[in-house]
Parts: C-alpha cells; sequence; structure tokens
C-alpha cells in the first residue's frame, strides 16, 4: 500500500494562528470597554466631591472659602476629572456639578476623544445658612 500525501498538511497551524489573533484582539477591545466604565466611575466619584466641596464653600458660616466654582473645579481636578459646569451661589443651599473625564483608550479607534460624564448635585440644610454664632 503507498501512503497518501495530504496537501492540507499544516493548515491548521493557519486556523490556531487566525484564532489566536481574534482573541488577541477581543482582550484589546474587551480592556478598552474597561476603561471607559472605569472612567465612569470616576467622573461620579469626582461628580460628588465637586458637588460637596462647592456647597460647603457656598454656606459661610462654614468658613470654607465664597468661591464654590473655584472649589468644585479643584477637587475635580484633583480627582483627574474636568469641570464643565456648576451651579452653585453663594447663599443657597444647592450645587449641582458636571464633570468629564477623558479615558486612556488603546484599541478601539472610534471612541478616541470621547468622554466619560456624570452630574451631581448636593444639598446644605437651610438651617446653616442662617446659623449665627451664640454670643456671650
Amino acid at each position: 500500500m503507498s501512503r497518501i500525501r495530504r496537501p492540507e498538511r499544516g493548515t491548521i497551524s493557519i486556523v490556531v494562528g487566525a484564532v489566536a489573533l481574534m482573541l488577541a484582539v477581543s482582550a484589546l477591545a474587551v480592556a478598552d470597554v474597561g476603561a471607559m466604565l472605569a472612567a465612569r466611575g470616576r467622573a461620579q466619584s469626582a461628580a460628588d466631591a465637586a458637588a460637596l466641596a462647592a456647597v460647603v464653600a457656598q454656606a459661610p458660616v462654614l468658613g470654607q472659602g465664597d468661591d464654590p466654582e473655584g472649589a468644585a473645579r479643584e477637587v475635580a481636578e484633583s480627582n483627574g476629572a474636568t469641570l464643565v459646569s456648576c451651579d452653585c451661589t453663594v447663599g443657597t443651599s444647592d450645587a449641582v456639578v458636571e464633570v468629564s473625564v477623558t479615558p486612556k483608550l488603546s484599541f478601539l479607534s472610534g471612541w478616541f476623544g470621547r468622554t466619560a460624564k456624570a452630574t451631581a448635585r448636593a444639598n446644605l440644610d437651610a438651617d446653616v445658612l442662617t446659623y449665627r454664632e451664640p454670643s456671650p
């Protein structure tokens, strides 16, 4: 009996290589989706902290300054975010802050330049705004 030569010899290597390439590309895409989700979480944390800083700066009795937008911007930037807007006025009890975070993406080029945005609201008890130091 003679041996039969198979012309398909080595084709499994090509299939394995293609599957490995697909897995690597998928892993990069999943990593970028994870980076987007992490940026969303960072944005929400920064918005929460910035709203709290703004509302504290709105109450002169607390002695934390009188520039709520500046306080919100400083806290947002220290958390890796950019302040987009701050609806906060000295003497009022509400602060609404919007921030954005740009994630570091490596693969999904269609997402380059996209930002994760978050909004937070903080409210001070109205009694804090009317508090007066007791006189001795």
